[in-house]
């Protein structure tokens, strides 16, 4: 992993929220100032691909970067929030119904976060 993939990945398991490649470039460009958004993008390309980290791709959006710990999301269908939210892990129940080992799942749940529920 390179020096830029290495702090990367602390950005993104450090973070509370789901940082967008932009987001994970200003943060980087704190401690390397010359660092080029292109690094970003390459590095989180090789932290996906090798299951370092998890990209959150919402149509209309962005994509978002996340940790691997295991967790399920929120998102607003209004304003494209995602919220973490841990839930039974289903994996033995997929399997059952599938007849199937499951490598891994993504639970995405829609629903109308409290701020845009009240606008």
């Amino acid at each position: 992993m390179t020096k830029y993939g290495k702090k990367i990945l602390n950005i993104i398991n450090a973070s509370c929220e789901h940082m967008t490649a932009e987001q994970i470039f200003l943060a980087l460009k704190k401690t390397e100032p010359k660092v080029v958004l292109a690094t970003v993008y390459n590095n989180l390309k090789t932290l996906c691909d090798t299951q370092m980290i998890r990209k959150i791709s919402i149509e209309g959006s962005v994509d978002r970067y996340d940790r691997m710990e295991k967790h399920d999301h929120l998102i607003c269908r209004k304003c494209g929030r995602v919220t973490d939210i841990a839930f039974e892990d289903l994996t033995k129940k997929l399997e059952e119904q599938l007849g199937e080992r499951i490598l891994s799942y993504d639970l995405r749940i829609s629903y109308l976060c409290p701020a845009c529920k009240n606008q």
